[in-house]
């Protein structure tokens, strides 16, 4: 697959919540970061991580929210391993119909297929609002620097 279809897959996977599915595109050994992400930034190296990531953070997730992305931007760069991806994910909040948006940008390098180095840059106080958690996110916020995070 190319950086384009392996993106796509990604992104279409997540808002259909096919989330036991979306670990395949990562390689074994791979590099994923959230460097905006308000909790810190916890680097997912492997695919099991990913697996334990998309089964905690991505289900509880989507047990409040549903989306897809829309407005999807993909741009070339030089290397043929890496595209930058902008979208949004659009949808409502399921308890209150509620609709939102979270802006997103994904630096993402693929090789033979699979995702090895992953940056993604979304709106954390977006999808923290439409998950009804912004007093949790006050809360880690007035921490410490260094303190554990939450998730």
């Amino acid at each position: 697959m190319t950086p384009e279809e392996v993106f796509l897959k990604l992104a279409r996977g997540i808002g259909d919540r096919e989330l036991a599915a979306l670990p395949e595109l990562y390689a074994e050994r791979t590099d994923v970061r959230h460097p905006m992400n308000p909790y810190g930034d916890h680097p997912l190296l492997s695919r099991d991580a990913l697996r334990e990531h998309f089964g905690g953070t991505g289900a509880r997730a989507t047990e409040v929210i549903r989306f897809q992305p829309e407005n999807i931007r993909i741009h070339q760069t030089a290397d043929p391993e890496v595209i930058v991806a902008e979208f949004d994910y659009v949808g409502t909040v399921i308890a209150t119909g509620e609709p939102f948006s979270a802006s997103n940008v994904i630096v993402l390098r693929v090789r033979d297929g699979q995702i090895v180095e992953s940056r993604d840059y979304i709106d954390h106080v977006a999808m923290t609002r439409a998950r009804g958690l912004t007093e949790q996110l006050i809360t880690a916020l007035r921490e410490p620097a260094g303190a554990p995070a939450a998730s």
